[in-house]
């Protein structure tokens, strides 16, 4: 640096320098991949040799990536925000000017690998598994927790041929269908896998793919549709338990069975003379011919509602290693899947996903389900550094706070200060927990009502709109 009116200045201003161009270089997207890049390896995202990624564009693979994940970070972001965003970091770091059309960043989305997303989402799982520790274990073996549930695609017609939309519904007066079969870790509440399939295909089906995610010594915790014969026989011959809800249909009598204490015994099942529609009759020839299940029965019991009971079936044979009231504590907790669920499709977003193409929605999920799990990493790290319950912790809150931090972080101007302001960032997550609310009233009920507009039970083209709506009898039943 050269200084000839100020030559004492000259190693003051030369450190500056140096701090401002390690601070530009450091520079990201949203100032979160800072401290969040490093959970997800860097050859996951590096450009190929050859094919659509090995060029040097405006968006390589991992800005691209970056960007994805940020418009899931921050719920309701346009593509042209994130361009925005790329724009105001290119002139801050002295690149090209990028074109301030979203053409460039729509391609850049569609040229990345859905592959290359996946081994992302699988690698984030794996970051928050590792910092959750054993909190989540039963007898130090892994429980994993299966469910089914559901997303609206844009109203395209690519997204109605491969995602139909309910045929109860008028043609263009509903919204395509994308079925999910997602695989959670108690411990850490991260996604470890997921598999998707149109609103036709069964919840069994699809949580076949999801099989080779399951390891050996694992425990599964599902609802009513994991409970059924060929699910826990097949796992079984993998190593892996089952711990399900007993079907409503299939009626339990415990005095027929190895009693092990109150409601609570050895039975055996027989396979069944037809063959079950998922398996292949391969599949189901290689089935065992009987198997031992273990049925148990409690009550649940809380003050001021209605006691119910709740039976379910496992594999977990053994009463001395497994007694029954640690088996009914583990399904009662599966109760943070449906939380999970909550907190990925109503505070992400991801209740209806916006790309108008069946590959690009495929994408948009996935970038949800990693930025949820990124989240959960974040949640993992604060609840083992301060040995606080991970469950205790708000998803939401740890949202809102590194949304909040970002600009903090990246205007630090050294890296103990950024460091002090992560470890600030974790302890005020600790601090600001969810209240233990065992016996509190959650209804699925909405309060808000909507407003008085007629349905759309016409496509757009054919409605015709009536007038004076707001006094429309329909929407006022008790008035007609």
């Amino acid at each position: 640096m050269i200084t000839p009116y100020f030559p004492g200045l000259r190693a003051q201003l030369a450190a500056l320098g140096c701090r401002s161009r390690q601070r530009r270089r450091q520079a990201t997207l949203a100032a979160l991949a800072q401290n969040l890049r490093h959970l997800i390896p860097v050859h996951l995202l590096a450009g190929e040799d050859e094919g659509p990624n090995s060029r040097e564009r405006s968006f390589p693979l991992r800005l691209t990536c970056e960007c994805f994940i940020w418009q899931m970070l921050n719920p309701g972001t346009a593509c042209r925000e994130v361009v925005r965003q790329v724009q105001a970091l290119g002139r801050l770091l002295g690149h090209a000017p990028v074109d301030e059309g979203t053409s460039a960043y729509v391609q850049a989305r569609q040229r990345l690998p859905q592959e290359r997303l996946e081994r992302v989402l699988q690698a984030t799982a794996t970051a928050a598994e590792g910092r959750a520790g054993q909190e989540g274990c039963l007898q130090g073996r892994p429980i994993k927790v299966v469910d089914g549930s559901t997303t609206a695609l844009a109203d395209t017609a690519q997204n109605q041929v491969e995602y139909p939309q309910p045929s109860t519904q008028k043609r263009g007066c509903g919204f395509p269908v994308m079925k999910l079969a997602v695989l959670f870790s108690l411990a850490s509440g991260a996604i470890l896998d997921v598999a998707s399939g149109n609103l036709h295909a069964h919840d069994l089906r699809l949580f076949r793919q999801l099989w080779d995610c399951l390891r050996s010594g694992d425990i599964l915790l599902g609802d009513r549709a994991y409970g059924e014969y060929a699910t826990v026989a097949g796992l079984q011959q993998r190593a892996v338990d089952v711990i399900a809800r007993l079907h409503q249909g299939r009626k339990v009598d415990f005095r027929q069975a190895r009693r092990l204490g109150k409601n609570d015994g050895l039975f055996t099942w027989k396979r069944g003379y037809q063959q079950s529609a998922i398996l292949t009759p391969q599949e189901w020839s290689r089935l065992p011919e009987t198997i031992h299940v273990r049925i148990l029965r409690f009550l649940v019991a809380v003050p001021g509602f209605r006691s119910h009971q709740i039976t379910l079936v496992t594999t977990l044979l053994d009463p001395q290693l497994f007694p029954a009231h640690q088996l009914a504590r583990v399904y009662l907790r599966r109760w943070r899947l449906e939380m999970g669920l909550r907190d990925l499709k109503t505070t992400l977003g991801m209740e209806a996903l916006r790309c108008h193409s069946p590959a690009m929605a495929r994408k948009e999920m996935l970038a949800f389900l990693i930025a949820h799990n990124l989240t959960r990493c974040v949640m993992a790290q604060a609840a083992s550094l301060y040995d606080t319950e991970l469950e205790r912790l708000s998803f939401k809150g740890t949202l809102d706070a590194l949304r909040q931090y970002a600009a903090a972080l990246w205007a630090a101007p050294n890296l103990k200060m950024r460091q002090q302001l992560w470890q600030d960032l974790l302890l005020n997550l600790v601090r600001d927990t969810v209240p233990l609310r065992p016996e509190r009233s959650e209804p699925r009920a909405v309060k808000r009502r909507p407003k008085p507009f007629p349905l759309l039970n016409q496509p757009r083209r054919q409605f015709k709109e009536i007038p004076h709506r707001s006094k429309y009898w329909k929407n006022n039943p008790r008035k007609a």
